[in-house]
């Protein structure tokens, strides 16, 4: 059952190019095109450029999330898959801890808009995956857009890890210094 309206933010404008990473399993393929498809959307609307990845699972989606942190340039990503339950608490554990992942991903920096979805039956799936429908797809990818947008507004660029811009060195020899 549906509950009341709620409001969805517009989307953020961008000065600078965004570059978002599409994480999706494919597991069920209809599903999966459809999310795909209303992320796409989105994106494409705030002129955001986008990569897609597949994955064979919800479980593998943060890891794959994760290694393209480390190793590419991503702006931020968009975790798109399904869980759908069944008779054994299987369901459970991937719901929990994909998700749990994606959090602790987000925790540490990344904006990662999260359209995993979990659901009782495949029609609840369906009318969430579905662009003109609920559209979780569109909106994961959206969510990602404002944790963009914020990461940009409250960044600086001389912010860095800890360590000062300045390089010293040990001297040999000598030195009183």
């Amino acid at each position: 059952m549906a509950g009341p309206p709620h409001y969805i933010m517009p989307l953020p404008e961008f000065e600078k190019p965004v570059k978002v990473l599409i994480v999706a399993s494919p597991y069920y393929k209809d599903l999966s095109d459809m999310q795909i498809a209303g992320a796409v959307a989105e994106l494409e609307k705030a002129g955001a450029t986008h990569d897609i990845a597949h994955v064979p699972g919800a479980l593998e989606i943060p890891t794959a999330i994760g290694i393209a942190e480390r190793m590419s340039n991503f702006d931020g990503y968009v975790a798109l898959g399904c869980v759908i339950r069944g008779e054994t608490t299987h369901y459970d554990t991937v719901c929990n801890d994909s998700s749990r992942a994606i959090q602790l991903l987000g925790l540490q920096g990344l904006c990662i808009g999260n359209g995993i979805l979990t659901v009782e039956n495949y029609d609840q799936a369906e009318v969430r995956a579905d662009p003109d429908q609920q559209n979780k797809g569109g909106g994961a990818a959206a969510a990602a857009l404002h944790l963009i947008a914020l990461s940009r507004r409250w960044g600086r660029p001389d912010k860095g890890v800890g360590f000062t811009s300045e390089i010293l060195l040990a001297q040999s020899g000598n030195s009183t210094a």
